[in-house]
């Protein structure tokens, strides 16, 4: 299984990412997907997830109304649209994949994870 995270990069405060994941060697359509980010010295946490069909879509108090999640099963690709950037959402944004059907929003769930990919937001 391989999770392949892009799109990151260096923005000002008010600007906007799209972060794409593709993923491969899994039933992509059958796994929920998850975006988690990591900041120096702070534990993971969880930023968004997609159930199978889309039709539920979870998100972390801090990004609610900013960010969106959306998933192409088509492509094998979930997507993570970041508006509104503040410098607090510098981190790493990790894409993660799990078997079950349950949105879960936790890290310890997930089956698969992607490398990672910087997003650093100037202020």
């Amino acid at each position: 299984v391989q999770l392949q995270a892009s799109g990151g990069g260096l923005v000002q405060t008010g600007g906007s990412l799209r972060l794409s994941c593709v993923a491969s060697g899994l039933a992509f359509s059958t796994h929920v997907m998850g975006w988690f980010r990591q900041a120096p010295g702070k534990e993971r946490e969880f930023v968004a997830a997609i159930s199978w069909s889309g039709g539920s879509t979870p998100y972390g108090d801090s990004v609610k109304g900013r960010f969106t999640i959306s998933r192409d099963n088509t492509k094998n690709t979930v997507y993570l649209q970041m508006n509104s950037l503040k410098p607090e959402d510098t981190a790493v944004y990790y894409c993660a994949a799990e078997r079950s059907a349950v949105v879960f929003t936790t890290v310890s769930p997930y089956d698969y994870w992607g490398q990672g990919t910087q997003v650093t937001v100037s202020s």
